[in-house]
């Protein structure tokens, strides 16, 4: 990190302070599970709120160093609430089950459980400081049923698209590869761009109104420029006992970091979440798996982004290899498998008749029809933004597009989806403007449906994988931006529910 990026934590608290694989153990859906949350905080009605934080560089990883005084780039904010009397009125109090301390945890300083290979490894070390405020965070759940299903937080997850390339941090679809020269490719403003950011911390506290209030905030610039800072921001709020928690999000990007990206996910309580090879801790204590389940969720977005804006209103990925076999941490053979929906009525689709590149290999329609993206006649290329295959995939039939082979630990294959009356039985946008700037909605998305029809890539005469998803998120890509944007949108309701099987 370039010392030019260096700056006195008290100089940035001043600027600031306004205001995708499942392991063969994980559980999943069951006939017992059907019409039940697969979360352990059902549409964010608890009181006693658990979120954590992750901050990333381009690969999924942290990199060479921490952002200054700031610790490991992993937080939470957990608490439970407890009531007592005094006299004739009852008073609730919040009891924290994070230090400041804890959240300050970086390389070389020891915590319960860490491993001494980790103690000076910060991409190690930030795994473990996860795994660690997820202890202190854990509930267990409140059931007779065997076997137990605890969980830990909703994630907000923040990461910088800059990538240095001569760095050499970033494997190439998981194999490490040297340091290397690609003009214009990736944006990077030379040492340093991949930093991890300053980070700050307000925790929740509770108002005499009975409004319980936090949140976390920062930026990756380190220092201020003549060109303005990037900021990031998500604020929780919610009155004892009433409703859904509201989460309100702000990003801004800017010349220097012109790439950001911003999500509230529910992750798996344990194994492998979509785009890690670490075990990792989360909300969803039932694996769903497709096409048994659906996830309800009020969107409210603000501010767009930008043009280059992907919002996504619902993202899910897992991870499985191109012979279908689960995902097991071997980042050469692993594949990390997303779908996504873009919103942003901006995006267009690279999908088409000309660019058949770009589009998966069929559409399967709601009653099982198969439609090739050759047979232009009846093939809905406006539906897909982009398709592009592992880039570990032997076999993909041409003309073929690969995803970015830099951007995940392991190779990736993508499915970005556009509004279009096609997925109108599945409950998701049906024309562009759906869901954007002036239409917040309550959403029930049979996510499930859905991504038990598209196409994923699989090398010929193998068993079909089992399509298990180990992340389910909401929030935006702002991809490469030309000039400053900020996108704000608020998330509540968030839930993820199991369905009956019907296979």
């Amino acid at each position: 990190m370039g010392a030019q990026l260096l700056v006195p934590f008290a100089v940035a608290y001043v600027v600031l302070c306004c205001c995708c694989c499942s392991s063969s153990t994980e559980e999943v859906t069951t006939k017992e599970d059907s019409g039940v949350s697969a979360v352990g905080d059902p549409g964010m009605e608890r009181d006693g709120l658990r979120v954590g934080f992750e901050a990333w560089n381009f690969c999924n990883e942290v990199g060479k160093e921490e952002a200054p005084s700031m610790g490991s780039p992993r937080a939470a904010d957990c608490f439970d609430l407890s009531s007592q009397r005094k006299g004739a009125e009852e008073e609730l109090t919040l009891n924290h089950k994070v230090t400041e301390a804890d959240n300050k945890l970086g390389v070389g300083k020891v915590f319960p459980g860490l491993s001494p290979k980790a103690l000076n490894n910060p991409d190690l070390y930030a795994a473990e400081k996860e795994l660690y405020l997820g202890s202190l965070c854990e509930v267990a759940e409140d059931t007779t049923t065997t076997p137990k299903k605890p969980w830990q937080f909703w994630m907000i997850m923040l990461k910088n698209g800059n990538f240095d390339t001569k760095s050499g941090l970033c494997p190439e679809n998981g194999k490490k590869v040297p340091p290397f020269s690609s003009p214009g490719r990736f944006p990077c403003f030379g040492d340093g761009c991949m930093n991890q950011p300053l980070l700050h911390h307000q925790p929740t506290s509770l108002s005499t109104n009975g409004t319980m209030k936090g949140g976390f905030n920062g930026t990756y610039d380190h220092l201020a420029t003549s060109g303005g800072i990037s900021y990031f921001e998500v604020i929780w709020e919610k009155k004892v006992g009433v409703g859904s928690w509201v989460f309100s999000h702000k990003l801004k990007t800017t010349k220097l970091y012109p790439w950001l990206m911003l999500y509230l996910r529910a992750d798996a309580t344990k194994g492998l979440s979509g785009g890690y090879h670490y075990d990792t801790r989360g909300m969803l204590k039932t694996l769903p798996e497709s096409p048994n389940f659906k996830v309800r969720v009020r969107l409210d977005v603000k501010n767009g982004g930008g043009p280059k804006s992907q919002f996504y209103l619902i993202d899910i990925g897992s991870c499985w290899k191109n012979n279908g076999a689960p995902c097991d941490g071997d980042v050469l053979t692993d594949v990390t498998r997303y779908s996504e929906m873009i919103i942003n009525p901006q995006t267009p689709a690279w999908c088409s008749p000309s660019g058949l590149g770009n589009c998966p290999l069929f559409h399967i329609t709601p009653n099982n029809t198969k439609i090739y993206r050759n047979d232009t006649a009846h093939f809905p290329y406006s539906a897909y933004h982009y398709y592009c295959g592992p880039g570990n995939a032997q076999y993909l039939e041409k003309p073929y597009s690969t995803c970015d082979p830099y951007s995940n630990p392991q190779a990736q294959e993508l499915v970005q989806l556009l509004p279009h009356p096609i997925w109108a039985e599945y409950g998701y946008p049906t024309k562009q403007g759906d869901g954007w700037i002036g239409d917040a909605r309550t959403w029930e998305l049979d996510v499930g449906g859905l991504s038990s029809r598209l196409y994923f890539y699989q090398d010929p005469g193998t068993t079909p994988a089992r399509r298990i998803w180990t992340s389910l998120d909401v929030g935006t890509e702002i991809f490469v931006s030309d000039k400053d944007e900020v996108a704000e949108w608020t998330l509540s309701e968030f839930d993820v529910i199991l369905t009956s099987q019907t296979t």
